[in-house]
């Protein structure tokens, strides 16, 4: 069995979160990792809703060039003052982002809200397609149509995504963005990418 000492180490690890946070952490789930990283990840998040109503006014709008110059990405990244635009960690924030965009190429949307309410519906319509000769209850259909959508989603918005840079694939964008507010302490809000191949678009 690991030591508290052991435990806090690889709660920061997978966290990110400060030493006295994760005590506290580990003392409300009893000493339980996944229950500790919960508490956290809760944390963080209702931290940045509280920030969800205030303007992201400044920010920066980062260029990223793959090496080879074959594919770049223009990302705005929004933050509340110019002092947290021009630190570290924001500006590593805003390069993991890019280079998510890069590295994922069915990236199309920043949220799930983007994504147009017609779209969404022909993809249901054909999940519907493809399942139509399972002889299944309508509402077990409708959960796995639900699920393939849940993919869709993580397929074409970038907030829904897995870190790709995270082998474990547990962090996904929405939570490092949701870290940063939290760490910050100023709303951080993704405003829009484009994505440039060579030989692609009009």
């Amino acid at each position: 069995m690991a030591s508290p000492a052991e435990l806090v180490k690889e709660l920061r690890e997978r966290t990110g979160a400060g030493v006295m946070d994760c005590k506290a952490a580990l003392d409300s789930s009893q000493g339980d990792l996944t229950g500790a990283v919960e508490f956290l990840r809760k944390k963080g998040l209702a931290d940045a809703a509280k920030k969800a109503h205030r303007e992201a006014k400044d920010g920066v709008v980062h260029a990223y060039i793959h090496p080879g110059a074959k594919l770049g990405v223009l990302l705005e990244v929004n933050c509340e003052t110019d002092f947290v635009a021009r630190t570290e960690d924001f500006q590593q924030l805003v390069k993991d982002l890019a280079m998510q965009v890069a590295a994922v190429p069915t990236t199309a949307y920043v949220s799930r809200e983007e994504v147009p309410g017609p779209l969404i519906e022909k993809e249901r319509e054909i999940y519907r397609e493809q399942l139509a000769d399972q002889k299944k209850p309508p509402q077990v259909l409708d959960k796995i149509i639900e699920g393939k959508l849940e993919k869709f989603f993580a397929e074409q918005c970038l907030l829904e995504q897995p870190f790709v840079r995270d082998s474990t694939g547990r962090t996904h964008i929405k939570d490092m963005v949701d870290q940063a507010t939290s760490k910050m302490g100023e709303r951080v809000v993704v405003k829009r990418f484009s994505r440039f191949k060579v030989g692609e678009g009009g």
